[in-house]
């Protein structure tokens, strides 16, 4: 399976870590910040044990998926930032000015706990570290155990890895198939083709589109297999002839080369003070 490193694409070492780290945090009613490093990484947000939030550079967070959805615009939200005294996340604003309601707001923040999540298990997991919780962030009422979310993320995983052609949210860069009869097309799919260049991964895609990065990996897959998307094929490598044996490459001598010797009676004999012989100041 391209781009997938076994079945569920996951970091069992990494996995079992973060795992133990979320059981003993479970164990303890813990109450911060569970750090996760790695490749993207992530903080997972507990409250007495429970996961109630996290965020991840792999995943679009809860305010990139509100804003793209076009409910509200950059200058709004800056605005509801501004009367919250600096909220990163102005919930109650939200609701009062109409911009959405709480249970879409819900919906939005536990997408976004999921999505990050997964974006964590589908990378490489290095170490966990707990913190203070020093600003509580974009967080669900009703947290979830951290057997649930890790069941969930390899759940993803598995279905993401049975797919025809699947693809890893950070490695592939797909570009739209020239000449291809796209027919009929989800909204989705169109703003796929209109960005995928080439350049983009899918977690790019994800962020540009304001879309989960887990659902955009997915459509991503499947617009592989339906031949909408394709990635470019690498250059294949210049066959080396090997040399016949004995003909080596032979190393170069660094040393540099040594004057011959000097025979007696080689150079011609000169007359002493021949060599500048002075005559009014001036050599002759």
């Amino acid at each position: 399976m391209s781009g997938l490193r076994d079945p569920l694409d996951l970091d069992r070492v990494g996995h079992d870590l973060l795992a133990h780290a979320l059981t003993l945090c479970g164990r303890e009613e813990f109450t911060g910040e569970l750090r996760v490093a790695g490749a993207p990484g992530g903080t997972l947000h507990l409250r007495n044990g429970l996961v109630v939030g996290a965020q991840s550079p792999g995943a679009p967070g809860p305010e990139a998926l509100l804003l793209r959805s076009g409910r509200v615009s950059g200058e709004e939200w800056a605005a509801l930032v501004r009367e919250s005294g600096g909220a990163r996340w102005p919930a109650a604003r939200l609701i009062a000015r109409g911009y959405a309601g709480a249970a879409q707001l819900k919906v939005v923040c536990v997408m976004a706990l999921h999505d990050a999540v997964f974006a964590v298990l589908a990378g490489r997991v290095h170490g966990c570290e707990r913190g203070a919780e020093t600003e509580p962030f974009a967080t669900i009422a009703v947290g979830e155990t951290s057997n649930r979310l890790l069941q969930e993320g390899t759940r993803r995983l598995a279905a993401l890895a049975a797919l025809p052609h699947p693809v890893h949210p950070e490695r592939e860069r797909p570009h739209p198939v020239p000449g291809m009869d796209a027919g009929p097309l989800t909204a989705l799919h169109r703003e796929l083709l209109t960005h995928a260049d080439g350049r983009s991964t899918a977690r790019d895609l994800a962020f540009r589109t304001g879309r989960g990065v887990y659902t955009v990996t997915v459509e991503m897959a499947r617009m592989l297999g339906e031949g909408l998307l394709e990635c470019a094929v690498a250059p294949t490598p210049i066959p080396v002839r090997p040399l016949p044996d004995g003909q080596g490459v032979r190393q170069r001598d660094p040393s540099p080369p040594t004057a011959p010797p000097l025979v007696p009676g080689s150079l011609p004999r000169r007359k002493p003070g021949g060599f500048f012989r002075m005559r009014n100041g001036a050599p002759k």
